[in-house]
C-alpha cells in the first residue's frame, strides 16, 4: 500500500522517527484542498500516544479538507544545513500518513489541549495556561491516526 523507500540506507529507526516527532513544533500538514489541489499548510502540533494532534479554527479550507477526504500527510524537517562546499544539505525529516478526524471526545479534546499549552507555554504561570484551557471550546482539535510513517537523514 505505501511505497518502500527508495534509499532504504537512509532511513530512520523508528525510535529516531519517534523522537523527531516528538521533539519538534512544526510540521506541514498536506491535505487533497479545493479543486483537487494538494493543500499544504504549516502547524503547530502534539504527539502524543502515536497520534498527532493540532488545533484549527472552527472552520476554514483546512477542516472543509479533512471533512472531505480524511486521507493526509504530514512532513516534519528536523535538520536543514547547507553545505555549500559540497554542493548538497544535511537533512533529517519524517513524514506520516494517516487518517484525520475532529476529535468529539471531550477528555480526548481536553488532553489534547493541555498537551500544546504545556508544549507552547510550558514556561508560563498555572493560572495562565488554566485560562487559556478555556479557550478549548473555541477551537476545533484534530487527530490525525498514523497509517505509516518513515524517516529519512542525509548520509555523508
Amino acid at each position: 500500500m505505501f511505497r518502500a523507500m527508495r534509499r532504504g540506507q537512509q532511513q530512520l529507526s523508528p525510535e529516531q522517527v519517534q523522537a523527531i516527532l516528538e521533539r519538534n513544533t512544526h510540521g506541514i500538514l498536506a491535505v487533497s484542498g479545493d479543486d483537487g489541489y494538494p493543500y499544504a499548510v504549516p502547524l503547530s502540533y502534539a504527539y502524543i500516544d502515536g497520534k498527532i494532534y493540532f488545533h484549527c479554527a472552527l472552520s476554514g479550507h483546512k477542516v472543509d479538507a479533512i471533512r472531505q477526504q480524511a486521507k493526509v500527510s504530514f512532513a516534519v524537517v528536523d535538520e536543514d544545513t547547507v553545505d555549500s562546499a559540497r554542493y548538497t544539505t544535511h537533512y533529517r525529516s519524517v513524514i506520516a500518513f494517516g487518517q484525520a478526524m475532529v476529535v468529539e471526545d471531550e477528555p480526548e479534546r481536553q488532553k489534547a489541549f493541555g498537551a500544546l499549552i504545556e508544549k507552547y507555554s510550558p514556561d508560563q504561570p498555572p493560572e495562565a495556561n488554566a485560562k487559556e484551557m478555556q479557550q478549548a471550546p473555541h477551537a476545533l482539535i484534530v487527530r490525525v491516526e498514523i497509517k505509516h510513517v518513515t524517516g529519512k537523514a542525509s548520509r555523508t
